[in-house]
């Protein structure tokens, strides 16, 4: 089984960046002591880079699973990341729950990643044709990290 996990695009986040007055944000420079994961290129901001924390709503779906959280980007983080078939960073040595989504957007089922094991986790909820998508959050914090979908090769931008 084949996944894709693609940063968020990061134009939706430019006006954030150049008005000090944007709602709902607060910009962040990233220190030495903790882990900013930027959403777009899908990596731990590096000491002194400047970022926003911004409200985010990641699962936009009509069902009780409508999901919004904090979230973090980079000024710099450029194109979206994109990742066929590996784990980006943010996904890599951290707990992280996985939710996996009908086709409906309505919750089907869950697994933890308590280890560097997201991709053997992701793999097996992703046998079952039921989930159409997983979610990625961070266990400890709840944020949103990233979507992953199932894969067939073909170019889907």
């Amino acid at each position: 089984m084949t996944y894709r996990i693609q940063g968020l695009e990061p134009g939706q986040f430019a006006r954030f960046f150049a008005s000090d007055e944007a709602e709902l944000t607060h910009r962040v420079i990233a220190g030495e002591e903790g882990r900013y994961p930027c959403r777009v290129s899908l990596r731990d901001a590096d000491p002194g880079d400047e970022l926003v924390l911004t409200h985010f709503t990641n699962h936009a779906v009509d069902t009780p699973y409508r999901n919004a959280y904090a979230i973090y980007v980079r000024k710099d983080a450029g194109e979206a990341a994109d990742y066929i078939d590996e784990m980006p960073p943010i996904l890599r040595d951290r707990p992280i729950a996985l939710r996996g989504y009908d086709a409906g957007g309505c919750l089907h089922t869950a697994s933890l990643a308590l280890q560097d094991d997201v991709d053997r986790v992701v793999r097996a909820l992703l046998t079952d044709d039921r989930v159409a998508y997983v979610d990625a959050h961070n266990a400890m914090h709840g944020c949103f990290a990233a979507r992953i979908e199932r894969y067939d090769g073909a170019d889907h931008d």
